[in-house]
């Protein structure tokens, strides 16, 4: 039997129960959320699956050295008694990264310093004065990770290297993109696997499209990854890393397509680079189309799920903003019937400008701002009308068992079954597609939003000022980031696939000729 030993996998607030999850799923033990973090057990195999297929971890840490330390020079001293030797050669570099929670160690540099002088004089003391390991910033061969909380110091491993956000399908981005990782987590937490539509309307540079067909697609995040730092160390197995590679690669098929769209012709040509990079775009549907224009939601037979992470208004007077998240409001109450929507934002007072009552809000951060989760239900009629009918905004804690029983149901499970249980998760008969007279009364209907004449009236007023708001968005969208892309008069648009555009397996070589992509007529036909 492998060795098994402790690990701590990092992430962001707000995703610590989903990659608990997802880390249980891959066959971790003693798994334990905390803050913005999960512990857990595994061997070798254990700390390279989590390093490929976490799609909510941004870093895994291998512990190997724990100790109490009340002051700099016993810091020091407890620090150069480890044994290097087992982690560290003349040969290789390394580099420390510091975190520290303490009255006595308020500055992390220092900490780094003294750790840094500790390890050097190690290998001094036992190959000589000039004998030392070298220090190196970035892409060292041992990245080695200080946490002090308190007293208390742990030193670890950093087995990934660069962040796993970083998956390397990335080719640009918008001005401010939303995390691969904060991406992939909202998704999982939606509970959405591919079995309904998937909606990004103001989808900026492709985040959410390209983490949502991998997700439903069965693409390991880790499978476009040059490297990791756990191969550069000395017990490094390439056969045993080769076939976590290799096990349960084969892509899964999607019944409903993944919807994208973006007013900015320029966001749409990024998104599009990404797409194609990642090799998911026999999965994508993307579109230059302002969010005034959708008109009616994707003709699947089948309310799906939308996410989306619209602008904070950093660079866009409030009163603008105001009317864009109204506009996000009408187009979900109007349009996106039976949908299951998820909206994040850093700024409180337009998420309540959307007009709708959240079914859940959770605090996440993205980009250092701390920002809400917005979860909602959309039904047709009036919230008072749903209520008395019995329907529920709110689901009720759920009574879940054991979390390390075997056969446990996952977060993601429990989600996808909350869902499946009719309007606001009551419990649906067999039969309810004919008789459940709720759903009846409910089920999204064609034109739904345009009851009478003074409600057609009513939201022509309205939506011709968010159509306003909505084209100046357009004009201040992405000055910077997008000029790589050039100025070119004709639209993108996504060619038709002939199979898969990239392997999706490790240390693929790009081509030295500039990809020029092909023009179809589908963006330009839909762009109405």
């Amino acid at each position: 039997m492998e060795h098994r030993f402790e690990m701590v996998a990092k992430t962001f607030k707000g995703l610590e129960e989903v990659l608990a999850d997802e880390l249980r799923e891959l066959g971790a033990v003693n798994v334990e959320p905390g803050r913005r973090m999960v512990s857990f057990e595994g061997d070798l195999a254990m700390l390279y699956r989590a390093n490929i297929c976490c799609r909510t971890a941004l870093c895994i840490l291998k512990p190997i050295y724990k100790f109490i330390a009340k002051d700099a020079d016993s810091l020091y001293e407890m620090v150069k008694e480890y044994n290097w030797s087992d982690v560290l050669t003349l040969e290789k570099t390394f580099s420390i990264d510091t975190t520290t929670h303490s009255s006595e160690f308020t500055h992390s540099r220092f900490v780094t310093y003294r750790v840094k002088d500790a390890i050097v004089d190690y290998f001094k003391d036992r190959f000589g004065p000039d004998k030392r390991p070298g220090v190196r910033l970035n892409d060292a061969d041992v990245m080695i990770n200080v946490h002090i909380d308190g007293d208390r110091v742990t030193l670890s491993l950093n087995s990934s290297g660069e962040s796993l956000h970083k998956r390397g399908w990335r080719e640009a981005q918008t001005e401010a993109p939303i995390n691969e990782v904060l991406a992939a987590g909202i998704i999982l937490k939606s509970g959405w696997r591919g079995d309904c539509p998937f909606v990004d309307p103001m989808c900026g540079s492709g985040t959410f499209l390209v983490e949502a067909a991998m997700i439903a697609a069965n693409i390991k995040p880790g499978s476009y990854r040059k490297g990791f730092a756990f191969e550069h160390w000395h017990d490094y197995d390439a056969e045993l890393f080769e076939k976590i590679m290799d096990e349960n690669s084969e892509r899964r098929d999607l019944p409903f397509k993944i919807y994208g769209a973006d007013v900015s012709p320029k966001a749409v040509a990024i998104a599009e680079r990404n797409i194609l990079a990642a090799g998911v775009d026999e999965y994508v549907n993307l579109r230059i189309k302002s969010l005034q224009q959708w008109d009616a939601a994707p003709a699947d037979g089948k309310p799906g799920v939308l996410i989306t992470n619209p602008p904070y208004g950093e660079r866009i007077n409030s009163q603008d903003m105001e009317q864009l998240y109204k506009l996000i409001g009408n187009k979900l109450k109007r349009v996106f019937l039976g949908y299951h929507a998820w909206v994040i934002s850093s700024n409180i007072d337009y998420l309540t400008a959307i007009g709708l009552s959240p079914s859940t809000k959770e605090e996440m951060q993205n980009g250092g701002l701390d920002c809400e989760l917005r979860e909602y239900i959309i039904f047709e009629g009036t919230k008072s009308d749903f209520r008395k009918e019995g329907g529920v905004l709110k689901e009720a804690p759920v009574n879940r068992p054991d979390r390390n029983r075997p056969g446990r149901k996952s977060d993601s499970e429990w989600k996808r079954d909350a869902r499946a249980k009719g309007m606001g998760g009551k419990e649906a008969a067999p039969s309810r597609r004919k008789s459940n007279p709720l759903e009846d009364k409910y089920r999204p209907k064609k034109g739904g939003y345009a009851r009478n004449e003074e409600r057609r009236r009513k939201f022509k007023e309205e939506t011709a000022a968010q159509s306003e708001a909505e084209q100046l968005l357009s004009r201040h969208r992405n000055p910077h980031a997008l000029k790589s892309l050039g100025e070119s008069p004709k639209r993108p648009s996504i060619p038709a696939s002939e199979g898969p555009f990239m392997r999706t397996r490790r240390r693929w070589k790009r081509p030295k000729t500039t990809l020029r992509l092909p023009m179809a007529t589908t963006l330009t036909t839909i762009n109405k």
